[in-house]
């Protein structure tokens, strides 16, 4: 076996009111190259590659070993080179990227045959939750949820032609355990109600490409109001209005920001750089194009 090659997009969850629900893919990628050795060995490079772990602790490596356990498979050293784009601690799902990438290096090596839905599921299994990887599989934007047998079920959109995408990456982390752990372990009937209804609007804006469904449909009350103290400028953020701004959220656990906007209106994401300046915070834009694919696997020619 020679080397392969495997991209998978980064990611960005939640949307707004679909928390835990909705994933989106985005143009940034974690890229690897992979093939059997007699011992392992790991190389990184690219964003964020010292914070990367080059040993047995890698996270691609570990979720090849999950998954050959939970396979009853024995998996073969490897050699694996990493590419990283995806910034770290950021809200793009850099974990959910490597969790993906193990599980199709794991299927690759095994043999195992997985179609992506299976890949979902067992991707899913390891995250604990499928938002994001669905994104990481199938690409564009994903609506998931996990069954009551355990099997993760996802559908996919595409985002209306009309519509544009960037994510404003602050200079400052927020780890996704501290960002959890804001949040109350229930929620009123009114906020649920809120909610099912934004994100009901949300789904059906993406469907149609209705304009006039936002900014109303990107209103949450289950995580991005707890999460507001921890990410400087966030309240400000999402009340933001102008011409071709359609509206902002938290991407993922944050502390980036996805910002939804009409195409030709792509000035409006500074908008969103000056609130953090103002907070004291630096921030960069990524204009990054949704792509309609998850993760792609190639074998490279000799």
């Amino acid at each position: 076996m020679g080397w392969t090659s495997v991209r998978v997009p980064a990611s960005s969850a939640n949307l707004g009111p679909g928390f835990d629900a909705l994933g989106m893919a985005l143009g940034v990628y974690l890229d690897c190259r992979f093939r059997p050795a007699r011992e392992l060995s790991i190389s990184v490079a690219g964003k964020d590659a010292g914070l990367i772990s080059t040993g047995a602790d890698n996270l691609i490596w570990k979720t090849v070993l999950d998954v050959a356990e939970n396979a009853r498979e024995q998996a073969p050293a490897i050699e694996l080179l990493i590419e990283n784009q995806i910034p770290l601690g950021k809200g793009l799902g850099s974990s959910a990227a490597a969790l993906t990438a193990g599980v199709v290096i794991a299927d690759k090596l095994l043999g195992l045959g997985w179609k992506p839905l299976r890949i979902l599921d067992e991707a899913a299994r390891l995250e604990g939750h499928p938002d994001n990887v669905a994104a990481c599989v199938l690409g564009s934007i994903v609506a998931s949820a996990i069954d009551s047998g355990g099997v993760a079920r996802a559908v996919r959109l595409d985002l209306p032609e009309n519509f544009g995408v960037a994510v404003v990456v602050p200079d400052f982390v927020l780890p996704t355990s501290r960002a959890r752990s804001v949040l109350p372990e229930t929620y009123s009937k009114a906020d649920a109600v809120f909610n099912v209804q934004r994100v009901a609007l949300l789904v059906a804006a993406f469907a149609t490409g209705s304009i006039g469904a936002f900014p109303a449909a990107l209103a949450d009350r289950f995580h991005q109001p707890y999460r507001a103290p921890l990410v400087p400028g966030l309240e400000d953020i999402l009340k933001l209005r102008a011409p071709g701004l359609l509206g902002c959220a938290l991407s993922g656990a944050g502390p980036s920001i996805l910002v939804f906007y009409e195409r030709g209106y792509e000035p409006v994401c500074d908008l969103v750089r000056q609130v953090f300046g103002f907070h004291g915070r630096d921030s960069e834009v990524l204009l990054t194009d949704i792509p309609e694919h998850g993760f792609q696997l190639r074998e490279e020619a000799d």
